[in-house]
């Protein structure tokens, strides 16, 4: 059973940003995708800054506000938990400074966010959009440093699958989000709005399987809760050293067999062989080595 854990941070955070992705959408699809004052002429798909500048904009704040509390929340649990040796733990400086070189852009990002909802592109445009850069340019910067540092940790701990999956969870992101970051920033200084838009909703929702992709990353710490069970401890196996060490001792019997198949191959050889040795032929006469007869030199 998983239980109530950290890994509930990244849950909760990525339900609540989709969820406010979905209501501002739904609510412009549904209000017959009106054309607000704000939005220039010929561009007929809203932003979502645009939508969450109408009487939406409650939503907006507290949505983006929980989004990324929880989000950082994910970030320092998952911190706390490898000092702990909760889950894999920092083994280097390096290791170290990478996490919190990402919490330290996370939060950044979460300035940028939360302050976007509240300068509203309607009344502020141009400290909306110097805020939408922090957010996109903070996270992404904080999933380098994140990526950096799982690279590291999969250095030093190549049996664990799981470092191996988020890396490269969140190196596509990286990928997939910068180019669509880059693709957004030309659209918009282009003035093709409409194709900006689209952008703009996209890479919001691709966010979403990034905030996800922490429930990864904090699911094994609920195999860690005890002391003997920590990595690094003696007795104690997380469910993928369990799963990784069943593999070798698969192997390892395999090999087992595999050994006193021959051993017992060569063992009856052997014996053929001393057994033929047992006997010797004496004047065209084949003897028992037990019953031959003593030389006559004695």
């Amino acid at each position: 059973m998983w239980g109530v854990s950290y890994w509930v941070f990244p849950v909760v955070s990525g339900l609540c940003w989709l969820g406010m992705l979905l209501g501002l959408l739904i609510h412009w699809a549904v209000d017959g995708k009106p054309h607000y004052p704000w939005m220039e002429s010929g561009q007929n798909i809203a932003y979502i800054s645009d939508v969450g500048a109408t009487n939406l904009k409650p939503l907006f704040i507290a949505g983006s506000a929980v989004t990324t509390v929880f989000l950082d929340l994910s970030f320092l649990s998952e911190r706390w938990l490898r000092h702990r040796g909760r889950l894999a733990k920092n083994l280097t400086r390096t290791e170290k400074v990478l996490s919190t070189l990402s919490i330290a852009f996370a939060i950044i990002g979460t300035c940028g966010l939360v302050l976007l909802s509240i300068f509203d592109t309607a009344h502020y445009p141009r400290v909306h959009d110097v805020m939408l850069l922090l957010f996109i340019a903070g996270y992404i910067i904080s999933a380098i440093f994140i990526c950096w540092e799982y690279q590291r940790l999969g250095i030093h701990f190549r049996q664990h699958r799981i470092l191996r999956a988020s890396f490269w969870i969140k190196l596509s992101f990286i990928i997939l989000e910068a180019c669509l970051a880059i693709a957004f920033a030309v659209t918009n200084f282009r003035h093709a709005r409409n194709a900006a838009a689209v952008l703009e909703w996209t890479i919001a929702f691709i966010f979403t399987f990034y905030v996800f992709s922490f429930f990864i990353d904090l699911l094994p710490a609920v195999h860690t809760k005890h002391s003997n069970r920590k990595f690094g401890s003696s007795s104690g196996e997380t469910e993928m050293q369990m799963e990784q060490n069943d593999d070798m001792a698969q192997a390892n019997q395999g090999q087992a067999r595999a050994h006193d198949a021959g051993y017992g191959r060569n063992t009856a050889e052997t014996d053929r062989t001393l057994a033929s040795n047992n006997y010797r032929t004496v004047n065209g006469v084949k003897y028992d080595m037990q019953q031959l007869p003593a030389s006559s030199n004695f």
